[in-house]
């Protein structure tokens, strides 16, 4: 089977990360998603593609690799 690459969060991958969250940054989430009326996994998937590149609002849009965050992780080149 060959491995698929994803350009957006799935709603069964957005409930495992829902699941693992603490209760009250999980409600937050639920909440916002229901207040603006977007899946919850479109909220998640905006939430971490504007932490890493402010100017994106999705998995497509979000480059981290041009932002400079002042030291690359360890284990990379």
């Amino acid at each position: 089977m060959q491995a698929q690459t994803r350009e957006h969060l799935s709603p069964e991958v957005a409930q495992a990360f829902l699941d693992g969250l603490p209760e009250k940054i999980r409600l937050g989430l639920l909440t916002y998603a229901a207040q603006v009326n977007f899946p919850v996994e479109a909220v998640i998937e905006m939430a971490i593609a504007g932490f890493l590149d402010e100017d994106a609002v999705n998995f497509p849009g979000c480059n981290p690799v041009s932002v400079d965050f002042g030291s690359k992780p360890t284990g990379l080149s």
